[in-house]
């Protein structure tokens, strides 16, 4: 079997990585429009070989788009044009609608499989990879009933071989959801870096008082801009309600501060409190 990666970078080299310590005489192609990129899959054993993306397509059974999602958008109609007879084709975007949509318009929709594994760190390219990633994390598939039995089959093999966890959801619920749970959580971070950023000049001041929250709360926003801004993008009327959302209760924190009522705000804190259990439940599945 011949898996091509289009895109060897975090995701994609990771899924290279555990599926690779799994079926050790899987043979693994690299795309990647950076030649340093490249040689690095190469260096790090995530690819056997890298090729031109037309020539990689047409001798792959599976092939997995693991760039960000508006090259997905650019690319995926070439690569479903190259696409063999039998051979199926991933992404792992983390935005669905508007790929789905783009996928729905090719006359091989069928061999095309949506999916996104619930998965990433802050780093990005093929150094930033590592087998331990996806085992034990969650994977949303889409719209299965577009795509053939087949290609739904090799995929969830794949990822249940790693020891991902399978959910299913439409485009639209998934896009909907991570606005919430992933993509809102991306922008705070962004907002905090540059609110700090702005109004403290001295980064040595920064460095010194920063504690351990700030940094966990921060650490999003060393994530990849070129990744983050067309997610944002694709997914901007989801985006912008959880915003909307969000920015409600950032007011009304301030005006129970500004108003020093003690009593909302420990009320409102309360309430938030109540996320434990939810965290908990992740932590436990």
């Amino acid at each position: 079997m011949t898996i091509s990666i289009i895109g060897v970078g975090l995701l994609g080299g990771s899924f290279a990585l555990s599926v690779r310590e799994k079926y050790p005489k899987m043979r693994f192609i690299g795309v990647d429009a950076s030649p340093v990129n490249g040689q690095l899959a190469l260096a790090k054993g995530i690819v056997d070989e890298v090729m031109p993306l037309p020539e990689a397509v047409a001798q792959s059974t599976l092939v997995v788009m693991a760039t960000p999602v508006n090259i997905i958008i650019n690319l995926l109609p070439t690569v479903l044009d190259h696409l063999p007879p039998g051979a199926t084709v991933l992404d792992l975007g983390s935005t669905k609608e508007t790929i789905c949509a783009l996928a729905d318009a090719h006359p091989k929709r069928a061999q095309f499989v949506a999916a996104h594994p619930m998965a990433g760190t802050e780093n990005s390219g093929p150094g930033a990879a590592f087998r331990e990633l996806l085992p034990g994390k969650n994977l949303i598939i889409c719209a299965r009933e577009k795509s053939l039995p087949d290609s739904v089959t090799l995929a969830e093999s794949l990822f249940r071989d790693i020891g991902m966890k399978l959910f299913y959801m439409t485009p639209q619920e998934h896009d909907l959801h991570l606005a919430y749970v992933s993509h809102l959580s991306h922008i705070s971070a962004f907002a905090l870096g540059l609110t700090v950023l702005e109004k403290e000049k001295d980064q040595q001041t920064i460095f010194d008082m920063a504690s351990t929250g700030f940094s966990s709360t921060v650490r999003l926003a060393k994530s990849s801009p070129q990744m983050w801004a067309p997610i944002f993008d694709q997914n901007r009327t989801n985006v912008s309600k959880a915003l909307t959302a969000y920015i409600e209760f950032l007011q009304q924190f301030k005006q129970v501060i500004d108003n020093q009522d003690v009593a909302t705000s420990l009320e409102f804190m309360q309430r938030a409190n109540v996320i434990r259990r939810v965290l908990d439940g992740i932590e436990k599945r």
